[in-house]
């Protein structure tokens, strides 16, 4: 028996998420100012350096230089606080090849303030997030994913802590703007274009299977959210790279920040490969649910078939990547289109598409 509604707990949830993304907001702010600032002392510093260099014409003095540039650039340069060494084709042009953080992403001594702040401040968000969801679950008696506007807020949710969870591991504070850019994004459209008042679940959705099948999901496309953040920065910082050893100018100096696209391009194969083992257990729990509620595994639903075609992009990007050398710009192409096809499967097929699983969109 579902438990009664409380339309008071429903209230107080929708206030904390409008708090919450009001300080993810400041969040993202805060993680864009940390990108300009950055980049604005990393180019005073190759500033500062390329005069030093220019009175002294000696090889050697200009290679002393050049190192003593790349130390004072690792001050700032990235959530590692060092950069890179700029590989043989990358030394072309600018006198010192591309600047990029560390590939080990570890943090270093040197602290960003305006970094630890949007940490800080996404610590917040999150707190209040949680507060938010964990009042929508007590108004409507259940868990709060059984529509769009759950599915939305819960995700965002389950995005931000993920990557707050990485950050103690890993220095991806480059990603903040994406991240909570993103569930800025999610929180938005569920409150705008998606909102439903706290109720109960229709009769199909009243099963264990919702918590142990949706909750993988979540947690798959918000790993699936951190790699499609990471592909698309790999591809801007390989044109950057690129650009560079052509002898063009580095227009994208906050790209200093991110480690290489290699880099880039390793961890997020290897986050997709763990998100992929949660999609395969999502398609086949979604599939002995199907069977406990309308007598089939297999149907052929608008749903079903998306959510196959998910699992056959990522199976692809990883077979491809491992076995037939796809890497570097065509990995993160297809990496993008796997997280496109999870955008428009919770999106566009719930609400667009008639289906058995046309009730769980709206």
């Amino acid at each position: 028996m579902p438990f009664g509604i409380n339309e008071t707990m429903g209230q107080y949830s929708e206030l904390f998420m409008l708090l919450a993304a009001g300080t993810y907001t400041i969040a993202f702010i805060a993680f864009a100012w940390d990108l300009a600032k950055s980049s604005k002392a990393l180019r005073a510093i190759d500033l500062k350096a390329a005069q030093a260099e220019s009175p002294t014409r000696v090889p050697v003095a200009a290679g002393a230089a050049q190192a003593g540039s790349r130390s004072d650039a690792s001050h700032l340069a990235g959530p590692a606080g060092r950069a890179e060494r700029p590989s043989s084709s990358a030394a072309a042009g600018n006198g010192g090849g591309v600047i990029t953080a560390d590939g080990d992403m570890k943090y270093a001594a040197e602290r960003r303030a305006p970094a630890r702040i949007a940490v800080a401040l996404t610590v917040l968000g999150v707190l209040i997030h949680a507060a938010g969801v964990i009042t929508r679950a007590l108004g409507a008696g259940r868990v709060p994913w059984g529509n769009m506007y759950e599915f939305l807020t819960t995700g965002a949710f389950v995005a931000v802590a993920v990557f707050l969870l990485v950050l103690i591991r890993r220095d991806l504070r480059f990603l903040g703007t994406f991240v909570v850019g993103l569930a800025i994004i999610m929180l938005v459209a569920a409150s705008v274009a998606y909102f439903t008042p706290v109720g109960h679940l229709v009769p199909a959705l009243q099963s264990y299977w919702l918590i142990i099948h949706v909750s993988i999901a979540v947690l798959s496309s918000a790993l699936f959210t951190l790699t499609f953040a990471m592909s698309a920065l790999q591809l801007v910082q390989s044109h950057r790279q690129k650009t560079v050893a052509a002898g063009g100018a580095d227009k994208l100096g906050f790209m200093r920040l991110v480690p290489s696209a290699l880099s880039l391009e390793n961890l997020s194969y290897r986050i997709n490969a763990i998100a992929f083992i949660g999609w395969t257990f999502t398609l086949m729990f979604g599939a002995i649910w199907a069977e406990k509620a309308w007598g089939r595994f297999w149907g052929w639903d608008t749903k079903e078939v998306w959510t196959f075609v998910i699992w056959v992009v990522y199976a692809g990007y990883l077979h491809a990547r491992a076995t037939r050398g796809w890497t570097g710009t065509r990995a993160a192409w297809l990496s993008i289109v796997g997280y496109l096809c999870v955008v428009f499967n919770f999106t566009i097929v719930n609400q667009f598409f008639n289906g058995l699983h046309s009730y769980s969109g709206l």
